[in-house]
């Protein structure tokens, strides 16, 4: 065997062969000895040297000392930190790390580069070589970073007297090995009968001592605290010493110590393991045997339990890191995606590439020349000149340096979103176009959240935490009675979009912005009041769209709308349907008076202007390289055809989406009568289908007899008196002027205004007047719906006439008819009689009714 001292010469013999690591080479050429007084060591070979830095333990399990032998443990010459190596057992493709760390210590000790890292070039720092002693073997203890070494000495030398020699030279010397230079390294006699053993047992601060007998079936002893301390305070700090409970029954009995440093433990372990504590010190009869083992403390993990016990505190401070890591990485993602979606920068459309290519298909008038777009154009161009002063007002408003807040009111069908994205902002950059219709029809809060993310190019959005983090608020109540607040509810989410989308568009309009501006000095809402022009456009299309259903996205859009103008963001334009629009924006501004446009239904010759513009634009279209019309007649150069068309438009109205779709009809091939015949058919259905046929109660706020009592006036007026029809017996049992409203907002008819109160009602399309009649004209559909509107006037009259009877029970009950209930008694009759003559000829009518629905298919 190797010994430490023999070692001293082969690191000698090592540097003076320069430029040699090959440990045989130089164990081949140098046979230098290591002079101490009174005592010769010879270096052993390579080979010999290999087996003793094994470090598996003999296969006893114990060193056995022999006479003049001795054994010390030297601490703090390999790092604990290798104790996670030593724990890769448990994977199943680990099966040996104790030989690779063996393997690593031979590479530290070839290589003589860096002698600082070999762990036995540290350990014989630790031994003096003035001492008459030889290390005859080493076992490196890798888990326990430290070192048996065997000792053979002197006969007149002590182990005492070596353990105090060595110790004071360590105090002089105090080498400290590279990966520990706060600590240095420490030597102990070891005084028990170590047990070298490979178990899945590592060092820890706590150290539980059992107490064992001498011989099988005698009695040990319990050893006080004072002994324990007196034994185990030389190897370090003691921070506690716990002896086994009173009452515990467990055997053998035990104390515990805890230990300040790990490494302390370490050595008391390694040093007293196997001690035979005599009688004559307390050790009882024959004498107690201590046996150490390592214990892991019962709060081993003691963050994760405090972290598992505590929720309360825990999942409120991991949703705030988590909102702020969201917020610090995705913040400026989605507000990059939504200026490029302003922008249109991934838009095809907008590709200089597309663009380019489409305009060389355009030249060659190949198939793809757009044809539709053009008669579309062509057809809407007599719309734009007849509402040019509209469109221009519009762009003024822009220009003004006041908050731009635009309400453009029309309805459906009347060219609102053409006339503002189209002429208005024509050419005009960073415009968002905001479409509340998928938002509000969208189904659930996640969806609702995806389509207004959708609407302004948020992204990423994760819809679906929204549902997950409410189902951890949910299991929260219900484990610890309070709500996380991890979820959020829908007015939280749709804020957080509509702030990010704010960011955005405030950056975009200051892009422009430069240094050396001769207004650089103004501060940022400043520049932008004085910059109009640099605002971006919001366009919300569709507002108050099914407003009934729930209101919450709108009054977000609205508030957000209002912090945008009055903060001189960006200009904001309404397009909405709904004429009570300004109840639900004076909300978000309730001192402001809105710059509104009412858009209408075209004049009878804009109309015509229109239908053939539209026409004459497909007629013109380039076929084969030769005009189409170039032989022939235009279609409405036909005086006879025009006359015709007049006749249809008057019934059509201005409406655009019907002379569009007349047009079209007319291009197929059909006559303009015909066109118009089937528009009135389809217009029918519809308002069978929308307001008589499929209503249900529980969603809306008319009845089948209320529309079709309104259906049967309008078609032999074409307009109607609004309080008059309050006053009607089927809208007075209800309060009329929700049902009316509510059919408003259905589109069946339009409510006009005069100094700002209802004035009249008309159909809320021009071409419902024609439908109305034609349905008024189908006797057996008149017929079982007027029986319809007679069923619910007897239902009214006779809880009338139920009411009296039960007043003048009351009344008759009363001692002596006083006189001055006579009156109410003649009225009360009076009112009977009237309901009842008034039921009589709901009845006769009915009859008259019934009598057709039976004879007439």
């Amino acid at each position: 065997m190797l010994g430490l001292s023999g070692a001293t010469g082969f690191f000698a013999a090592s540097r003076r062969v320069r430029g040699s690591h090959n440990l045989r080479t130089v164990l081949r050429y140098t046979q230098p000895k290591l002079r101490i007084p009174g005592y010769t060591v010879l270096i052993a070979r390579a080979q010999r040297y290999k087996s003793t830095t094994t470090p598996y333990a003999p296969k006893s399990g114990h060193i056995e000392e022999g006479p003049n032998e001795s054994l010390l443990f030297i601490d703090n010459i390999f790092p604990l930190k290798l104790n996670f190596i030593l724990g890769l057992t448990r994977l199943p493709f680990f099966t040996d790390p104790e030989k690779i760390l063996q393997n690593l210590l031979k590479q530290l000790h070839d290589d003589k580069r860096i002698p600082g890292a070999d762990p036995l070039n540290i350990a014989q720092k630790a031994l003096p070589d003035t001492l008459p002693i030889q290390v005859k073997k080493i076992l490196p203890r890798l888990r326990e970073g430290g070192a048996y070494a065997k000792l053979s000495h002197d006969p007149n030398l002590s182990p005492p007297d070596i353990e105090a020699a060595l110790q004071e030279h360590l105090e002089k010397r105090s080498p400290k090995p590279w990966f520990n230079p706060f600590r240095a390294i420490s030597t102990h006699l070891v005084r028990g009968r170590p047990w070298l053993e490979d178990l899945q047992r590592f060092p820890s601060k706590r150290l539980k001592v059992e107490f064992l007998p001498h011989n099988p079936g005698a009695e040990a002893a319990e050893l006080p605290e004072e002994t324990l301390y007196m034994l185990f305070r030389a190897y370090g700090k003691l921070g506690d010493i716990t002896p086994q409970p009173t009452g515990s029954k467990d055997l053998p009995r035990y104390a515990t110590l805890n230990y300040g440093n790990v490494r302390d433990a370490i050595m008391a372990k390694n040093c007293m393991h196997g001690f035979t504590l005599p009688e004559s010190e307390g050790g009882g009869k024959n004498g107690t045997v201590l046996k150490l083992v390592y214990e892991q403390r019962a709060k081993a993990h003691l963050l994760r339990d405090w972290i598992v016990n505590h929720p309360r505190i825990v999942i409120p401070i991991v949703g705030a890191i988590l909102a702020s890591l969201a917020v610090a990485v995705f913040d400026p993602i989605r507000t990059f995606f939504i200026k490029c979606h302003v922008t249109q920068t991934f838009h095809l459309s907008e590709n200089i590439a597309y663009k380019w290519f489409r305009s060389q298909l355009t030249r060659a008038n190949e198939i793809l020349t757009f044809k539709r777009h053009r008669s579309e154009d062509a057809g809407l161009s007599a719309v734009w000149d007849d509402r040019r002063g509209d469109i221009q007002q519009i762009q003024t408003w822009l220009m003004e340096t006041a908050d731009t807040f635009i309400v453009v009111q029309g309805p459906r069908g009347s060219g609102k979103k053409e006339l503002v994205l189209e002429e208005a902002l024509k050419g005009r950059r960073n415009t968002l176009l905001i479409d509340c219709k998928p938002i509000q029809e969208a189904r659930g809060d996640s969806k609702t959240i995806f389509a207004a993310a959708r609407e302004v190019g948020y992204r990423p959005v994760f819809s679906w935490m929204n549902t997950f983090s409410s189902l951890i608020d949910l299991a929260a109540q219900g484990t610890i009675g309070t709500k996380t607040g991890f979820s959020e509810t829908l007015d939280t989410q749709l804020a957080k979009i509509l702030q990010s989308t704010s960011n955005a568009l405030k950056e975009l309009a200051l892009e422009g912005r430069k240094k050396d501006d001769k207004d650089s000095e103004l501060g940022v809402d400043e520049y932008l009041e004085a910059h109009p022009e640099r605002r971006p456009v919001v366009v919300i299309n569709n507002f108050l769209h099914k407003s009934q259903e729930s209101s919450v996205v709108y009054d977000k859009i609205s508030e957000w709308a209002a912090s945008l103008t009055t903060a001189n963001i960006a200009h904001v334009i309404f397009l909405t349907n709904d004429v009570s629009f300004s109840k639900s924006l004076s909300k978000a501004l309730p001192n402001r008076v809105f710059r509104q446009i009412s858009l209408g239904d075209c004049s009878p010759e804009v109309a015509k202007r229109f239908v053939v513009n539209h026409l004459n634009a497909d007629a013109d279209e380039p076929i084969g390289g030769k005009t189409a019309c170039k032989d022939k007649a235009l279609p409405s150069q036909s005086q006879e055809y025009l006359d015709e068309l007049d006749g249809c438009i008057d019934i059509l109205g201005g409406r655009l989406t019907d002379l569009e779709f007349l047009a079209r009809r007319i291009k197929t091939g059909e006559t303009p009568k015909k066109a118009v015949h089937q528009i009135i058919d389809q217009s029918a259905s519809e308002i069978l289908k929308m307001y008589i046929l499929d209503v249900d109660q529980a969603t809306r706020k008319w009845t089948p007899e209320q529309a079709w009592v309104l259906i049967k006036s309008l078609a032999a007026t074409s307009s109607l008196r609004y309080n008059e029809m309050l006053l009607t017996d089927t809208f007075k049992s209800d309060g009329g002027e929700p049902t009316l409203h509510a059919l408003e907002q259905a589109e069946l008819i339009t409510i006009t205004s005069v100094n700002g109160r209802p004035h009249s009602i008309r159909p809320g399309k021009p071409v419902y007047q024609a439908a109305f009649k034609q349905l008024t004209e189908d006797h057996v559909l008149k017929a079982r719906l007027d029986l319809m509107v007679f069923s619910q006037l007897i239902a009214i009259e006779a809880k009338g006439i139920e009411k009296a009877e039960s007043e003048l029970s009351l009344l008759g009950g009363l001692p002596g008819q006083p006189a001055e209930v006579r009156a109410r008694v003649r009225w009360l009759l009076q009112k009977m009689q009237k309901g009842q003559v008034a039921v009589e000829g709901y009845e006769r009518e009915s009859a008259v009714l019934k009598k057709i629905l039976r004879k007439e298919f």
